[in-house]
């Protein structure tokens, strides 16, 4: 039996939409909820999905055949048999592994499933690296919207072991949604109507909310056309405003000059700038590339925390008492130059707050904190295996640029000949 599965690449906006090259502004009246781990996100998620009456948008990088994996398809299954409109937009590498039988069952109850980039394995090896669909988005009934970092997957709970991932992800219920929904619906390849109260933002919007109010929400993303710098330039702009004090956890971390230059500039100026890192990672080079900058912050008073009961994931920060970010997005030249990621940029002292306390809490009981002066050890060595590392990692876009790029078009597989 044939499964209708669609061959989704939208690495640009597609000719006959225009719409989804979008600047979207500034959101206030919004409820926001952190969610860390799975242990919070999958229960509000499934909640929700199975309360959906019209729509389900879902975007994830991974989903795995794991008790989290088939516990979702039943939900997404349920959901359309009884009507709602179910579109599961997935990664062509993240979800490589998805067997045949998985997608059939989804497909034959009437679930839409796009695959961003499928690639068969070549000589048993997967070659569809780059240019990944990374966005971790839900949207119900375009009422409530999920987006952070946590994929469809066992290993973002506890009893998965020590490879358990530590992560966030938030919950966002009021105006912003609205935007979240009109971005999943158009990046899906679906018509997008425009909505009543909805606007195209002619110019792009101040990077920085103006309003005292609480429950200002942004929705940020990148591509590879008009919006590939938007994510590091939010956190430049946001460091460039700190004044006392800046948190960020993420798990890959090797940015570009300009943002590290902001990071040593706020802590030169006296701000507390504290980077909680991976101590335990799932990708040695990661950790190699982000010791190669450890020096260079630390002289200027940058703390730097290694995170090491388990695999660090998350891509979350703060600034001051009333900003944050929380998303797909790593600080590494993946994320920050060739794949597509979405984050949403939070005003909201209480949101910040709660923010501080779980990050707060993860360096003083998890972590071991680099010293600011760390003795010389096997200098030759580190400084031979430093200057490779960091060569490759500053030049990788540029090194991948070389790649064919993907072709903005939806492309329906009637039958997949090779696992997906």
């Amino acid at each position: 039996m044939n499964v209708a599965v669609e061959h989704i690449a939208t690495d640009q906006p597609p000719d006959d939409a225009k719409a989804r090259d979008l600047d979207y502004g500034w959101q206030s009246g919004n409820q926001i909820e952190l969610l860390e781990n799975g242990e919070a996100y999958f229960p509000k998620v499934f909640e929700a999905m199975r309360a959906a009456q019209r729509e389900i948008l879902l975007e994830t990088f991974i989903l795995f055949e794991d008790k989290v994996g088939f516990e979702l398809k039943d939900i997404l299954i349920e959901a359309a048999q009884r009507g709602v409109k179910v579109v599961a937009s997935l990664d062509g590498f993240g979800c490589g592994e998805l067997s045949v039988s998985f997608l059939r069952e989804l497909a034959e109850a009437g679930v839409a499933v796009q695959m961003f980039d499928p690639a068969s394995k070549t000589l048993g090896i997967r070659t569809n690296w780059f240019r990944r669909l990374h966005r971790k988005i839900v949207v119900v009934d375009a009422a409530v919207a999920f987006i952070g970092g946590i994929n469809f997957s066992a290993d973002h709970l506890g009893d998965f072991g020590p490879e358990a991932k530590q992560d966030y992800a938030v919950q966002i219920v009021g105006p912003a949604v609205a935007d979240l929904h009109h971005f999943a619906l158009a990046q899906s390849g679906r018509q997008v109507r425009t909505r009543r109260g909805w606007r195209r933002r002619q110019q792009r919007p101040a990077p920085w909310a103006t309003s005292e109010e609480d429950g200002l929400v942004r929705l940020i993303y990148r591509d590879n056309v008009q919006h590939r710098d938007d994510i590091e330039e939010a956190y430049i702009h946001a460091l460039s405003k700190a004044r006392t004090r800046a948190v960020i956890a993420n798990a890959y971390f090797f940015p570009g000059y300009r943002l590290l230059r902001e990071i040593r500039n706020a802590a030169r100026r006296g701000v507390h700038v504290q980077l909680i890192m991976q101590g335990q990672p799932d990708v040695l080079l990661a950790k190699l590339a982000a010791r190669m900058l450890y020096d260079y912050l630390l002289k200027d008073g940058v703390v730097i925390h290694e995170y090491c009961q388990r695999p660090l994931h998350g891509k979350v920060a703060l600034v001051d008492d009333d900003w944050s970010t929380v998303g797909s997005s790593n600080l590494d030249p993946l994320s920050l130059a060739l794949n597509l990621e979405a984050n949403v940029l939070i005003r909201d002292r209480a949101f910040n707050q709660q923010l501080y306390e779980s990050l707060e809490a993860l360096a003083r009981n998890h972590c071991q904190t680099m010293p600011e002066k760390r003795k010389p050890r096997l200098w030759l060595w580190r400084l031979t295996v430093g200057f490779l590392v960091f060569h490759v990692m500053r030049h990788f876009p540029v090194l991948t640029g070389w790649l064919p790029a993907h072709k903005p078009r939806l492309k329906p597989i009637e039958s997949p000949a090779h696992d997906v």
